[in-house]
């Protein structure tokens, strides 16, 4: 038995996420959790929410409530859904946290230590009506390249170019609307990371296995243009974590708060923290301290490819600048962008199907199996309303679904609700073995790899020997000529849906959760014999026919969902 740390890129707390950020961590993430702990190894699964910067206090105004009490009912709604799709985190935390605080300003109090902390002078946008300073986002106005009138101090959502707030014309704050706006002097904190690039080279360097999308995302901002750039850790924001050194304010920095992206995935640690203060589990530094026992430990992560600087440069420069025995991640697995039906899933602009809207329409594993089957790993991927119901018809409803279907009906109608006695398995039973062996351990390693895609086309190839061999050895024509040779049959073929329950249950837990239940048969235990495992359920077990396991999607649902998706969310 091995232990593994599994974390997914923590959502923003501002609103309900779509589809594509599903896919692209927490998804991905959970179905290695539960593969590794199908398969007895140890697992420590965190996620959270990530509650500080702008967008929560942007979305909290919006919404007309206090930002902390935004933050605490987004939560909850996070939390439901991410229950809802079956996510299944040993802690779901909040960057918020008491527990985030402390350790975000003991890491910055320990990167200073280290000389790795620096105060700039910069100018940043005041509005004298607001009586603050205005961050990028909280500044729109004209963007001078397209002319969009509602372009944002840090990008143009029409065109995409990266912008400053001195660059818009005719600013105004998205707080009062005023343009009473000036370029005023500040000081902010900034992590020196150009220091711990040869530290950071190296690193990456010795990560050979990790996949291409990681490594050349971060050997990009490690040598593009000037080269790796140390990044402020500061802002001028009354929500957030403040800047303390110890139990006193940081000299010069009153009033101030870290900068989101610093304490968000400090919050990975801390989510642990809050896991034992929870009373959910003991001693968390066992996970991530290596001098108490994580030196054991295998971290991988999941995100998006727009996560990946910070968790390939930003991050581990905290935590290896810190001078303290902190767990690395040892693997990163990114992901391409998911796109909608022509165009791209955005949050901002409420386009495409939100994760709570797609479990008003289908339970959690029609969405899984299309969105991991579909999984953006080498190149971005596309989701089309075609697309989903060819593939849930065809591969949940008539692959798998069907196969359990006519294996137990036509066994109550012929023997009984019981595993039937008689006849022998020849020469094709032990191909059919065989075959299985191979495909599930194709499976298997593809799994270990975090291939997901790959996995579940191996996955699928397992399904169909099943029917394969239904076809071949027609059990319902067998019966008329040969009764026990057709209860062989089919009692191979019962127990073959138990086998599927179990490998299955990492892309599917509530329809293989509800097969095992329809067996009657425990489905713990991942099978290492295949021969053995088609023998689990013995002659005379009873079992019970079970509902339909996945219906077919018809073409007026799709035209209907297709175009109650098709413009934004309100």
């Amino acid at each position: 038995m091995a232990r593994h740390l599994i974390t997914s890129a923590i959502p923003y707390i501002n609103g309900i996420k779509h589809l594509g950020n599903l896919v692209g961590s927490q998804l991905p993430a959970d179905l290695y959790a539960r593969y590794l702990r199908a398969r007895g190894h140890e697992v420590m699964f965190l996620c959270a929410t990530d509650e500080h910067g702008t967008p929560a206090e942007l979305a909290a105004a919006k919404a007309g409530k206090p930002v902390d009490e935004y933050c605490a009912e987004m939560w909850g709604v996070q939390a439901k859904i991410a229950d809802g799709f079956r996510l299944s985190f040993d802690h779901f935390g909040r960057s918020s946290s008491e527990q985030n605080k402390k350790l975000t300003q003991h890491f910055a109090a320990q990167l200073d230590s280290q000389g790795l902390i620096r105060e700039v002078s910069e100018t940043q946008m005041f509005s004298h009506t607001d009586g603050r300073y205005l961050p990028d986002r909280y500044i729109e106005g004209t963007c001078p390249n397209c002319g969009f009138e509602d372009a944002r101090g840090d990008q143009c959502d029409n065109c995409t170019k990266q912008l400053d707030p001195v660059d818009l014309i005719n600013p105004r704050s998205t707080i009062s609307g005023s343009t009473d706006l000036e370029m005023r002097d500040t000081k902010h904190l900034y992590l020196c990371q150009s220091k711990m690039k040869d530290q950071l080279e190296a690193w990456i360097d010795s990560k050979t296995d990790w996949p291409i999308l990681t490594t050349s995302i971060a050997k990009k901002w490690l040598n593009d243009g000037d080269g790796l750039q140390d990044r402020g850790i500061t802002r001028d924001l009354d929500w957030g974590v403040p800047v303390m050194k110890g139990d006193q304010p940081w000299p010069g920095m009153e009033g101030k708060v870290f900068y989101v992206w610093f304490d968000a995935p400090i919050e990975y640690i801390a989510c642990a923290q809050e896991w034992v203060d929870e009373g959910k589990g003991t001693d968390w530094e066992r996970w991530w301290r290596t001098d108490k026992g994580a030196d054991d430990v295998t971290y991988t992560q999941f995100m998006g490819k727009d996560n990946v600087p910070f968790h390939t440069l930003s991050f581990p420069t905290t935590i290896l600048g810190s001078g303290e025995p902190w767990k690395l991640v040892d693997y990163i697995k990114s992901f391409n962008y998911l796109n909608y039906d022509g165009g791209q899933f955005s949050t901002s602009r409420g386009r495409g199907v939100f994760m709570d809207q797609a479990l008003e329409i289908l339970p959690a594993d029609y969405w899984r199996w299309w969105l991991l089957s579909h999984a953006p790993e080498s190149a971005d991927s596309e989701f089309t309303w075609e697309n989903f119901q060819v593939s849930v018809n065809k591969d949940l409803a008539d692959v798998l679904g069907n196969f359990a279907s006519r294996v137990t009906k036509f066994c109550r109608s012929k023997f009984s609700e019981a595993v039937p006695a008689g006849g022998t398995y020849g020469a094709r039973e032990e191909q059919l073995f065989t075959d299985l062996a191979t495909k599930i351990a194709e499976y298997e390693a593809h799994m270990e790899a975090i291939e997901v895609r790959k996995a579940a086309t191996a996955l699928r190839a397992v399904w169909s020997l099943g029917n394969e061999y239904l076809q071949e050895v027609a059990p319902w024509t067998t019966f008329k000529t040969d009764p026990e040779q057709a209860a062989a049959q089919i009692r191979l073929a019962l127990n073959m849906i138990r086998l599927y329950a179990i490998i299955s249950s990492p892309f599917i837990p509530d329809a293989s959760a509800e097969l095992i239940e329809a067996m009657k048969t425990d489905g713990s235990e991942w099978p290492t014999d295949i021969k053995a495992a088609l023998t689990a359920m013995p002659e005379g077990h009873v079992f019970a026919v079970p509902e339909v396991t996945f219906r077919k999607i018809t073409d007026a649902e799709r035209e209907d969902w297709q175009q109650r998706f098709a413009g934004t969310r309100d």
